[in-house]
C-alpha cells in the first residue's frame, strides 16, 4: 500500500511539474523559442547597424559577420527547440557557411595571387567543414536508426 501511494504521489508530482513549466519534451516552450528568436533578430539588426559607420570592404566584412552570427544563432536555437541529428548538422553547416563568407570578404582586401590563394584556402576549409558536418549527421542518424531498430526487435521478442 505504501509503495502504491508513493508511486502515485511521484507520478502526480512529475505530471504537475511538467504542466506547470509548460515545456515540450525538449525543455523549451514555444513562447521561450519565439522570444529567443526575436532576440536573435534584434541582435542581428543592432550588429548590422554598427556596420553603417564603416567603409568599403570593412563594411562588407562586418555585414557578413553579423549575418553569419544570426544564421548560426538561429540554427542553434532550432537545435535546442527540436534536438535531432539533422539540426545538429545544420548548426555545423551554418558555422561553416558563415566562416566561409567572412573569409571570402577578407580575401577581397588582397590582390593578385594572394587573393586567389586566399579564396582557394577558404573554399577548401568550407568544403572540409561541410563534409565533417555531413559525416556527423550521417553517423548520428545511423545511431538513431540502429537504436530504433534495436528497440523494435526487443519489442518483437518480448511480444512472443
Amino acid at each position: 500500500m505504501k509503495q502504491t501511494l508513493l508511486a502515485l504521489t511521484l507520478a502526480i508530482s512529475f505530471g504537475l511539474s511538467g504542466a506547470a513549466t509548460n515545456t515540450s519534451s525538449t525543455g523549451m516552450s514555444k513562447a521561450d523559442y519565439k522570444s529567443q528568436k526575436d532576440r536573435v533578430e534584434a541582435d542581428y539588426k543592432a550588429a548590422r547597424d554598427q556596420c553603417g559607420s564603416l567603409k568599403a570592404n570593412a563594411k562588407d566584412i562586418c555585414k557578413a559577420e553579423a549575418k553569419g552570427k544570426r544564421d548560426v544563432a538561429k540554427a542553434e536555437l532550432e537545435a535546442k527547440y527540436e534536438p535531432s541529428p539533422k539540426h545538429d548538422a545544420k548548426v555545423a553547416e551554418e558555422k561553416a557557411e558563415a566562416d566561409y563568407k567572412v573569409a571570402k570578404e577578407k580575401c577581397d582586401d588582397l590582390n593578385g595571387n594572394a587573393k586567389s590563394v586566399c579564396r582557394k584556402d577558404a573554399k577548401a576549409a568550407f568544403k572540409t567543414a561541410k563534409g565533417v558536418a555531413k559525416a556527423t549527421r550521417t553517423s548520428e542518424q545511423a545511431n538513431v536508426d540502429s537504436t530504433k531498430a534495436a528497440g523494435a526487435s526487443a519489442a518483437g521478442t518480448n511480444a512472443r
